[in-house]
């Protein structure tokens, strides 16, 4: 257990983590050495996580096709399509069906792209790039052009319930308990006793919640990211549905060969994104209230940075939904922290673009240097002589 563990606290399994608090503590002593407001108030944590939140859960569906071994450039426009289309027709429907005509409109989207690509063989940055463009038509199609606003007062009380406010400690307790109990149900459908403690430990967290009454102002949607994120992770963790995912996108003939139903797991991991893109496109909605053409536009390229400072391949095989966040959380902590110490835009792209290319290249040479010890490993090895056997065994 401990050499895993140390494993995984290497600086090439855990670099995003310590980057994000090298960021941290270099934003909090300058803003304190510029006389500005304190960068870990709880206040300036808590909107951090709230405007990093659905960027991050586009991350976490993203980093699952990238894992199968495809892309996707067309998560902002069908979650901005979602949006676009539940704003339509919530006042008319109601917040249920309209949720559910736009969560199906994502789905749609994700079995267009992933039948294209995996049943015609065309290549998905290619496809992707096409539906990201014709989906973006379908939005200017509802909208009209125009900007798309949820007028009835009832629709618009739905819609600010479903992402405004904040929980308190009890509800975290509630939903962490959730999430152990989630996770150790599917340890202990592998035998593992790992499982049966997560399990206990859920339950406990659950039964101490009521006692609790202090509050955590944490908003909804960054519950929503938690629990996304971390059934995700147990899934693609501790499951075959994760291990089959990760071999096909490895080697994607070799786990053909094995048994493995190749284009079953590749587009189901494109409908998945295409669901999660319009939960997102849901929560855009619910938390503005409106939708315009434009909205959320170039969104898919901050997506698809915070799954490369996440350590995520593009070629697939390898990728961590926990690290994706983190590399959306870097992301918006720059952000904010320029806007602490006022920096202006155009030095600010200049750094964002610089820290992916600098956490690109590291990724990429620390891959190349894992991939070279390996190597000479299984050539020392194989160079050793091979151990003397005993008469009778070498007649059997």
């Amino acid at each position: 257990m401990r050499p895993r563990l140390l494993a995984a606290l290497r600086p090439g399994n855990a670099g995003v983590v310590y980057a994000l608090i090298l960021i941290v503590g270099a934003l909090t002593v300058l803003s304190a050495r510029l006389g500005r407001p304190s960068y870990l108030s709880e206040t300036n944590i808590v909107n951090i996580l709230d405007q990093s939140s659905l960027v991050a859960i586009l991350a976490v569906f993203t980093t699952v096709v990238l894992i199968s071994g495809n892309f996707d450039l067309s998560v902002a426009s069908v979650a901005a399509f979602s949006a676009a289309t539940a704003l339509s027709l919530v006042g008319s429907l109601g917040l249920p069906a309209a949720m559910a005509i736009a969560l199906g409109a994502g789905l749609v989207c994700g079995v267009v792209n992933g039948v294209i690509v995996q049943l015609v063989g065309i290549n998905a940055f290619i496809v992707t790039l096409g539906t990201m463009t014709a989906v973006r038509g379908l939005v200017l199609i509802v909208t009209d052009g125009r900007t798309v606003t949820a007028k009835d007062p009832e629709a618009q009380q739905s819609l600010i319930a479903l992402q405004a406010g904040y929980w308190t400690v009890p509800h975290i307790l509630a939903v962490v308990g959730g999430i152990l109990l989630v996770i150790g149900a599917i340890l202990a459908l592998r035998k593992s006793r790992r499982g049966l403690v997560l399990a206990g430990a859920g339950v406990v967290l659950a039964a101490l919640s009521p006692l609790v009454g202090w509050d955590l102002r944490l908003s909804k949607p960054t519950y929503y990211l938690i629990v996304i994120a971390a059934v995700t992770w147990a899934v693609l963790r501790y499951t075959v549905i994760g291990r089959r995912l990760y071999a096909v996108g490895s080697n994607a003939e070799a786990a053909r060969l094995s048994g493995i139903n190749v284009n079953r797991y590749k587009i189901g991991a494109f409908v998945l994104n295409g669901l999660g893109s319009a939960f997102v496109g849901v929560l855009f909605a619910a938390k503005l209230l409106a939708i315009n053409p434009t909205g959320l536009q170039g969104t898919e390229l901050t997506v698809l940075a915070a799954a490369i400072l996440g350590g995520t391949s593009l070629f697939g095989g390898l990728g961590s939904v926990l690290k994706s966040v983190v590399g959306a959380l870097i992301l918006f902590t720059l952000d904010n922290g320029f806007n602490v110490l006022n920096l202006g835009a155009n030095y600010q792209g200049v750094i964002v673009g610089t820290v992916v290319i600098v956490a690109a290249a590291i990724y990429t040479i620390a891959g190349r240097q894992r991939q070279v010890k390996r190597v000479r490993e299984s050539q020392a090895k194989a160079g050793e002589p091979a151990p003397e056997r005993e008469p009778q065994e070498a007649l059997r």
